[in-house]
């Protein structure tokens, strides 16, 4: 793609909006600020901006769009595949110093926030004010323009939906600098086209989020988890969609292996309540009474034994929630841990293909000799299947990770599955979304794209790109 280079009037311009204390080149740019979480793609943006407010990304985005400069948002850098990474160069804006609260209105039950606020902040924030934010993703240390910008998900997706569901307005930067407001405090809106809709999942090609509206719900006041072990994965799995039709509406439905436990155990250095059975649910159950949750649990608990489940741990006391807890929020942590290097798929197949698609994996490695492991939300069919490099050599290793992948994409289309089910596209994927989807398809996301940035300089290379 045919862009400016950055050159010292380009940096000049940013340190008189900026000044030079925000302003970074060259050695000055850290080199966490050239990959994301999952690193494989690399490459440090020529100029480096920390921004404060709405107008200084507008007038970034003006002198970038009118100069033809590629233009890349980044927030905490907790992504997993390249959506954040600066391909092309040119300027990155840090978002992640525009992290006020801005407002919580009790009688609406929304939350009006900047960009760079982390998740874990507005979870902590919100319960003091007795409310609750739902959407769950495992990486806590996420800003909310992140989590909006991939639709996270999380393990409370299967009751309560995904990040999509709560943003009720943004105000969003366009490409050629134009400040949009987008939706607002409504509960509904029928009035045109959703472009907030659009914006949520764009992963940054489409507009800078710089506030956002978000929709909150009363705390519950109680919750209680079951960990179920079952003596296989096929049976684990094949009882979520009893689990489903039961209507006990569990918060998260979570499946895990023993390797996987093993390796949390020896990443965390304490014990999991139970690491015997080769695979396990984890569900989570929530209301307003204690009896409300036990009338739930117990239907789930007797479904689970009459399909073979070996036991039914409830985790009610501090002790045990913390054991299996911490646990489950390091299990990517342990993984990557037990070898050298690592790559993730991110599929999403229909619930009742789940067993069929890790046993799939299963098969892959055997088939190509390289470690597989996988954990995910059962009770949404999106799975993490983690391949593993250990000792391999990179030529090796990368001539592996292609062809695991492309049989595993494969197989996800056969299964009706997707490409995604919460991390995104990015650099990393788009070749098995290309794949996955017909030319009339990606011809109208071009379009989308076109309609938005017509000069192609935000976040360019990412998706379809």
């Amino acid at each position: 793609m045919d862009y400016k280079k950055i050159d010292t009037g380009d940096v000049e311009y940013l340190v008189t909006q900026l000044g030079r204390d925000r302003v970074f080149t060259d050695d000055e740019i850290n080199d966490d600020f050239s990959h994301d979480e999952m690193g494989g793609i690399s490459r440090k943006p020529d100029v480096l901006v920390d921004v404060l407010t709405t107008e200084e990304v507008s007038k970034i985005m003006k002198y970038a769009y009118d100069h033809r400069i590629p233009v890349v948002a980044r927030g905490s850098g907790t992504g997993l595949v390249g959506a954040s990474v600066p391909v092309y160069g040119g300027i990155m804006i840090n978002m992640s110093k525009m992290n006020r609260i801005l407002e919580i209105d009790e009688e609406n039950l929304t939350l009006t926030l900047e960009p760079g606020v982390l998740l874990m902040e507005i979870s902590e924030f919100v319960e003091e004010h007795d409310l609750f934010y739902p959407p769950d993703p495992g990486e806590k240390s996420a800003t909310i323009a992140g989590n909006i910008n991939t639709n996270a998900g999380g393990m409370r997706a299967v009751k309560y939906g995904v990040t999509r569901d709560y943003v009720r307005g943004l105000e969003v930067v366009l490409p050629n600098g134009e400040i949009l407001e987008i939706g607002g405090k409504v509960v509904k809106n029928s009035s045109g086209y959703s472009i907030k809709d659009l914006i949520c999942g764009s992963e940054g090609t489409l507009g800078i989020v710089t506030k956002a509206i978000l929709k909150l719900l009363p705390l519950p006041k109680k919750a209680i988890s079951l960990l179920i072990p079952f003596p296989s994965l096929d049976m684990a799995i094949s009882t979520v969609p009893e689990i489903v039709k039961s209507k006990a509406s569990p918060t998260a439905i979570e499946f895990m292996q023993r390797e996987v436990i093993l390796a949390a155990e020896e990443y965390l250095g304490k014990k999991f309540p139970d690491n015997s059975s080769d695979a396990y649910l984890l569900l989570t159950f929530d209301g307003n009474t204690r009896e409300e949750i036990e009338r739930a649990y117990e239907k789930v608990a007797d479904i689970c034994l009459k399909e073979g489940a070996c036991d039914v741990f409830i985790v009610d006391t501090d002790e045990r929630k913390d054991s299996v807890w911490s646990a489950r929020g390091a299990f990517l942590e342990a993984v990557k841990a037990s070898t050298t290097d690592m790559d993730e798929c991110d599929v999403v197949v229909p619930r009742n293909k789940v067993a069929e698609f890790i046993k799939y994996t299963h098969e892959l490695q055997d088939r190509f000799q390289v470690r597989i492991r996988s954990f995910g939300h059962a009770g949404d069919g999106n799975l993490h299947v983690y391949v593993l490099k250990d000792e391999l050599s990179e030529e090796a290793w990368k001539k592996k990770l292609s062809e695991v992948f492309e049989a595993m994409y494969s197989k996800s289309r056969e299964l009706n599955g997707l490409v995604s089910g919460e991390h995104g596209i990015g650099f990393a994927k788009k070749a098995y979304m290309l794949e996955q989807y017909s030319q009339e398809y990606v011809e109208l996301m071009k379009n989308i794209k076109l309609a938005f940035d017509s000069r192609n300089i935000l976040n360019p290379g990412k998706i379809f790109q």
